[in-house]
């Protein structure tokens, strides 16, 4: 998944993205409500974690504008607020749930597990091309019944191919959907991770390479015969 974390205290921020992007997310972090609501316009999440103290902007009211504006993205709110009050305030902004500081990462991991099976568009169904399934509640992947290993970036890459299976998709989208805002990729940097895909799915025993080359354009998922 895409996720957007808005939180101002970096002791929190910084381990919480990162947790998430070793669950093989991809992890925008804007430290107040502003610029989390700048992301939010410029780009398409799944998930969204606000705090609600924020800077220049609150979560309640950055909640509130995402859903007048259109936002269908699941909203988690981060709070050291617990009380009921408090809670209603922000189901009623829009949130989908509500979690109160401090937490414990896995319980978050579970609570983002549960939103996700919420969702049509991201439901976790197993993804598959021919003997190669990827499941994405868990972010393992095997062949056949044998897990294989990828690396996060690797493994985004499959995902969005196996979910775009007759679309030809260039570096560029690959850049735009696949990395961080504060870790943009150039385009050899991209090339070397689709590089290093390929080999591995070729040491499978795929005998021509699932992801191929439309010169000039991008690259596409093969049809299997």
């Amino acid at each position: 998944m895409r996720i957007l974390v808005v939180e101002d205290d970096l002791r929190i921020a910084k381990p919480l993205a990162e947790d998430l992007r070793h669950q093989q997310h991809i992890v925008d972090l804007a430290e107040d409500g502003v610029r989390g609501w700048e992301y939010a316009r410029s780009q398409v999440y799944d998930l969204m974690l606000l705090d609600v103290m924020l800077p220049r902007l609150d979560g309640i009211e950055l909640c509130r504008r995402l859903r007048q504006d259109g936002c269908t993205a699941q909203i988690l709110m981060l709070t050291a607020r617990d009380t009921i009050a408090d809670k209603v305030v922000g189901l009623d902004a829009g949130a989908d749930d509500y979690l109160v500081k401090p937490f414990d990462l896995d319980e978050l991991a579970a609570r983002i597990r549960a939103l996700s099976r919420r969702s049509p568009e991201i439901r976790s169904s197993i993804l598959t091309y021919g003997d190669l399934h990827v499941n994405p509640a868990t972010c393992q992947v095997f062949y056949g019944n044998t897990p294989f290993s990828l690396t996060p970036k690797e493994y985004v890459i499959l995902d969005y191919f196996l979910r775009h299976p007759q679309e030809v998709i260039t570096k560029s989208v690959l850049i735009d959907k696949l990395w961080e805002f504060d870790r943009l990729s150039g385009e050899e940097t991209v090339k070397t991770h689709l590089t290093n895909l390929r080999r591995k799915l070729k040491d499978l025993g795929y005998k021509i390479n699932p992801i191929e080359t439309i010169y000039g354009m991008g690259y596409r998922l093969r049809v299997l015969t």
